[in-house]
């Protein structure tokens, strides 16, 4: 895919503050830390477009990046930061479910988890919450160059087994390996 263009189309935290466009929305989704930015820089091809930080917990608004005129890809904040404040995380909650039950434009979910790691039960419940709401989920597992090769096996079945999932994508911001999988997703929708 090639980028010709990219804006931060609009920084909300409310449903009046979303475009109006009716563009194509992707929503990218996953705990603090996991690497988000990083894809969407890696996805539209810029580095630091999307800031990324050592800091866990800096993203508290959607963030709606239109690429190419034709769609956008929304940051919401990260869950699972556990120095944010219950009410901050309450309202994080309420946010991204007001998003969920209004967007009609939303066309597909990614939900990033960290390859690293056992998925969390904040993923667990991240995935039954999106499945809840009836929408399109790719699972993009992060970091995936982290993780040695005599052991991907093994990670992929804990990985399948603990979020019921036959499929997912490996995705790596050094490498770029997922970028054209990810693609793949948005061009069947665009």
């Amino acid at each position: 895919m090639k980028i010709d263009s990219i804006n931060l189309e609009s920084v909300a935290v409310r449903l009046s503050q979303y475009p109006t466009d009716n563009l194509s929305e992707f929503l990218l989704v996953g705990k603090s830390n996991v690497g988000k930015s990083s894809l969407i820089n890696v996805l539209i091809q810029k580095k630091n477009f999307a800031h990324t930080s050592s800091k866990p917990g800096k993203t508290v608004t959607l963030n709606f990046y239109k690429v190419n005129n034709a769609f956008y890809l929304v940051d919401v904040p990260g869950y699972g930061y556990t120095k944010l404040s219950k009410e901050t995380d309450k309202k994080i909650g309420m946010m991204i479910e007001e998003y969920l039950k209004n967007r009609t434009s939303l066309d597909h979910v990614f939900l990033l988890i960290d390859y690293r790691h056992k998925p969390s039960d904040d993923d667990v419940m991240m995935l039954n919450f999106l499945r809840y709401y009836n929408v399109n989920v790719t699972v993009i597992a992060t970091k995936f160059d982290k993780v040695g090769a005599s052991l991907r096996a093994k990670q992929d079945k804990i990985i399948k087994e603990t979020l019921n999932i036959d499929d997912f994508i490996h995705f790596s911001s050094s490498t770029k390996k997922g970028r054209e999988e990810v693609y793949g997703v948005i061009k069947r929708y665009i």
